[in-house]
């Protein structure tokens, strides 16, 4: 989880009350668990829990949606364990990291869609209109809206 460092930080800051706090987070969330999410507690954040994932880099040249696929599915069976009725998603991988958004929209959308979670709702929170539309436009190509 150290390639999220800045993301990690950022949640812990929001969430902590104190910069000691804050720091603890963050190295918590250096180590990720066995799955490849990692929870903590949402401190002042309006959630119970925040489930940490790590997406992968978007190359061209390599093929890597099955580990996107793996991030929702892990993040979703993470939720289950935990009796979330309800997850927020970002769109995992898309900003920073490069995976162009269309794409990023289909795997998301379509791998929460199939995964069979007992989670009640899932919703996804995107930053920027174009964003949104990809997640739109794949909602209805893909009959999931």
């Amino acid at each position: 989880m150290l390639g999220a460092l800045a993301v990690n930080c950022a949640m812990a800051l929001r969430s902590s009350e104190s910069r000691a706090e804050t720091w603890a987070a963050v190295m918590q969330l250096s180590s990720p668990s066995e799955s490849g999410s990692r929870t903590t507690t949402a401190g002042r954040l309006p959630a119970r829990w925040v489930i940490h994932t790590v997406g992968p880099v978007y190359r061209s040249e390599v093929d890597n949606s099955a580990l996107l696929v793996s991030c929702y599915r892990e993040s979703l069976r993470v939720a289950d364990g935990l009796g979330a009725e309800t997850v927020a998603f970002p769109a995992v991988s898309a900003g920073i990291y490069g995976w162009p958004v269309e794409d990023a929209a289909r795997i998301a959308l379509t791998t929460v869609a199939a995964a069979g979670a007992a989670v009640a709702e899932a919703r996804f929170v995107l930053f920027g209109a174009e964003t949104f539309e990809a997640f739109r436009e794949v909602m209805v190509v893909q009959g999931l809206g």
